[in-house]
C-alpha cells in the first residue's frame, strides 16, 4: 500500500491522464480504478461512477457517448467558475458543428456572425463543457436569449402531445402538434427535442 495520500478524484485523473485522447468505455475505467484503489489503499472504491461524472461536469473529461469518456489535454479544464468557454473549446465546438448555426445551417460564408452558445444557459447552471456548447448564428442566439420564457410553453405542449398520444385524444394531439410545428418553423427552442 502507498504511504503517500491519494484521493479518489486524484486516482481518476491519473487514469485518464495516462490515457489521453482515447475514448474509454466506462467499464474499463471502473475496473482499473477499483483494482488500483484496493492495491494502493487497501479499501473498496465504493462509487467510481460518481467521481467520473463529477470530473465530466467540471470539464476535465469529455463525454463521447453514453458510458464513454475521453481526456483531451487541450480541452480539459480545472477551472471552478466554468462559465465561459476557452478559446480551444470554442474552436473545437465550431469545427464539430461544421462552422454553421445548428438551427438554420448558415455560416460566415452566408454573412452570419457565429456565436458559441451554452445549450443550458449559464444563469441556469450551464457549464462551459464541450457537450453544453453549440454554434448559433447571431439571430438564433438573440432569439434564444430573448425567448427563453417560451421553453416552459414548449415543454407543456410536448407533455400535452404525449397525453393525447397515450390516451387516444386526437384533438389534443393535433392542437399540440400544430403548436410544436410552429416552434420548429420559427427555430425557437430547438434544443428542447420533441419526438413524434
Amino acid at each position: 500500500m502507498e504511504t503517500t495520500k491519494i484521493t479518489q478524484s486524484g486516482l481518476i485523473r491519473e487514469f485518464y491522464m495516462q490515457n489521453p485522447n482515447r475514448d474509454i468505455p466506462h467499464a474499463e475505467a471502473v475496473d482499473w480504478l477499483t483494482s488500483q484503489w484496493q492495491a494502493r489503499v487497501g479499501t473498496v472504491f465504493r462509487d467510481p461512477d460518481r467521481g467520473i461524472r463529477k470530473l465530466h461536469q467540471e470539464g476535465f473529461l469529455i463525454k463521447v457517448a453514453k458510458g464513454v469518456y475521453r481526456y483531451d489535454p487541450e480541452l480539459a479544464t480545472t477551472r471552478t467558475d466554468l462559465e465561459d468557454f476557452t478559446t480551444k473549446q470554442k474552436q473545437y465546438i465550431l469545427k464539430r458543428d461544421g462552422y454553421k448555426c445548428v438551427i438554420c445551417g448558415k455560416g460566415r460564408e452566408d454573412g452570419e456572425e457565429l456565436h458559441i452558445d451554452h445549450i443550458k444557459p449559464k444563469d441556469k447552471g450551464g457549464k462551459a463543457v464541450i457537450e453544453n456548447g453549440q454554434v448559433l448564428c447571431s439571430t438564433h442566439n438573440f432569439r434564444k436569449k430573448n425567448l427563453g420564457q417560451t421553453e416552459t410553453g414548449k415543454k407543456m405542449f410536448i407533455r400535452l402531445y404525449e397525453y393525447g398520444k397515450n390516451f387516444g385524444d386526437n384533438d389534443v394531439m393535433v392542437l399540440a402538434e400544430n403548436v410544436l410545428k410552429e416552434y420548429e418553423r420559427l427555430g425557437v427552442n430547438g434544443h428542447i427535442v420533441w419526438k413524434r
